[in-house]
């Protein structure tokens, strides 16, 4: 399949999971679509961006070493994607590359990340939160830095500074995941 066939692909990309799922599961199934996927993922005013992103998190969600070879495209791009409902994404599969990483369980996200990976990862996170951003990509982006604070000691001050300096400001949502950070925070 070519990245247009692809791009004409992504057009019945929908919302559903169903959906979702059966694209993340072509993507699976032929490897070779990734890069194909990324390219259309990056074209980041397209309004076909997004779906792409999705079928992106969705195969991240199964199988998020299939990633890894494509992890310097994706940590230096993918601070250039701002359309709201392809950011989400975006910062769900930079928690999901935080969560294989920091975990106990031996896997190869702990050999393929590189602290300029990790650095462009916690620098758009910290882009996640400063700016207008909706509370989903805010949640992912906490819990991330949260994670990678424990490795990098200076991210912990930063980000309870922004969590509080913010909080009066944000939604019900944002507010109760912030709780539960910093009071992660407060016993790290």
């Amino acid at each position: 399949m070519t990245t247009a066939e692809l791009y004409k692909e992504l057009n019945f990309v929908d919302h559903s999971r169903e959906k979702r799922l059966y694209y993340a599961n072509l993507v699976i199934d032929n490897p070779e679509l990734i890069s194909k996927l990324m390219a259309i993922l990056f074209m980041v005013n397209d309004k076909i961006s997004p779906r792409a992103a999705w079928v992106l998190e969705f195969m991240c969600s199964k199988n998020i070493t299939l990633i890894l070879p494509y992890l310097d495209e994706f940590t230096e791009k993918m601070n250039l994607v701002h359309l709201d409902s392809a950011v989400r994404p975006v910062a769900k599969i930079c928690e999901l590359l935080t969560i294989a990483y920091t975990s106990k369980d031996r896997n190869n996200v702990k050999q393929e990340l590189k602290p300029i990976h990790k650095e462009r990862i916690i620098e758009t996170c910290f882009d996640y939160m400063i700016n207008d951003e909706k509370v989903a990509p805010k949640a992912y982006a906490m819990n991330t830095l949260y994670l990678f604070g424990k490795e990098y000691d200076w991210i912990h001050p930063e980000l309870a500074l922004i969590l509080e300096r913010d909080f009066h400001l944000q939604s019900a949502a944002f507010k109760a995941r912030a709780r539960h950070i910093l009071k992660k925070i407060k016993k790290a």
